[in-house]
């Protein structure tokens, strides 16, 4: 199947990578033209302008976008929209704002295309592991998409089968439509705000262990504790072992005081959109509220538990913080 990709970083080439894997035929299209020159070498076609692309792809076209949010985002849909014809499917694989994809879902339509918002999770370790994606929009397209979704995805055999389970059969794979436009956007969205929840307890935690040698306890209740070799330990058979956990574990070892990181701890939209979210609907979300001020905290701190989360974001989205001069 083809799939044009606009916005070749971390994700974007990646997510092209997989699909060439899976045999599939990818038009790749960025600003800068080193990336797709490196793609081209792998088997995707380069292009090197937006009209160059639909005019390499064959109708019913579907582009995949993964640019920032915001201004990025919003001027690639405006420029393809005009360029693409009725039956088209336009793809946003960012963090867009949810609400943005409901507009734009809106907008699109009249214009006789589609719209999907695919809320993508995997980072750069997506080639491999595969991408865990939320799916916003009609449900003909999302089946249509079938054939992409399905090669991108984890696959069943990723994880054990979850016991009783009797619902759609793509979840398993790993991507679940989620609703129409703006539900995958507002699935991935709650996604990254327990994300912030689950990285805060760890980093607080550890925080604790570090500090349990501390002069202000009594020196006969003082442990000098070794994190990396607790972490690992945590790893097999602990109820909280996890993908952030094997994560943290590997910064330890290799970095046992964290040294290399900063502790000051950047937080992206969908942790502030969650928030609001909860706010909208009247539902108590203090751990979700309490991880994103923390890291607004990080900012003026210099805490080992923010070393912690700039660890964590840099092994699973390639986030590098540097540390403090």
């Amino acid at each position: 199947m083809q799939l044009g990709m606009v916005g070749l970083g971390r994700m974007g080439g990646n997510i092209v990578r997989r699909l060439l894997r899976a045999g599939h035929d990818c038009v790749a299209y960025d600003r800068n033209p080193a990336p797709g020159a490196v793609l081209a070498q792998e088997g995707a076609r380069a292009v090197d302008s937006l009209q160059a692309m639909v005019a390499a792809l064959e109708a019913p076209r579907a582009i995949w976008i993964m640019l920032p949010n915001g201004a990025p985002t919003e001027a690639a849909i405006d420029s393809l929209a005009a360029l693409l014809s009725p039956g088209d499917v336009l793809i946003d694989g960012g963090n867009s704002m949810w609400k943005d994809s409901v507009r734009r879902g809106t907008a699109l339509r009249a214009k006789g295309l589609h719209f999907l918002d695919i809320g993508t999770s995997g980072g750069v370790w997506g080639l491999e592991r595969g991408y865990s994606m939320m799916i916003g929009g009609e449900e003909e397209v999302v089946r249509r998409l079938d054939p992409i979704l399905a090669a991108l995805a984890p696959g069943k055999a990723s994880a054990p089968p979850t016991p009783g389970y009797a619902g759609d059969p793509r979840p398993e794979q790993g991507y679940v439509h989620a609703g129409p436009n703006g539900a995958g956007h507002f699935t991935k969205m709650i996604h990254n705000g327990i994300e912030y929840g689950m990285m805060q307890a760890f980093a607080e935690g550890l925080d604790i262990l570090k500090h349990a040698d501390s002069d202000i306890l009594p020196e006969d209740q003082r442990f000098t504790l070794n994190l990396a070799e607790i972490t690992e330990a945590w790893r097999r058979g602990s109820v909280v072992a996890s993908w952030l956990l094997d994560l943290t574990a590997q910064a330890l070892a290799g970095d046992p005081a964290l040294e290399s990181f900063s502790g000051h701890v950047s937080d992206s939209g969908e942790g502030r959109w969650t928030v609001q979210a909860a706010v909208e609907t009247a539902v108590a979300a203090p751990v979700l509220s309490a991880a994103l001020y923390a890291r607004f905290t990080s900012r003026d701190e210099d805490r080992f538990s923010g070393k912690v989360l700039s660890a964590q974001r840099k092994g699973f989205g390639g986030h590098l913080e540097a540390p403090k001069k």
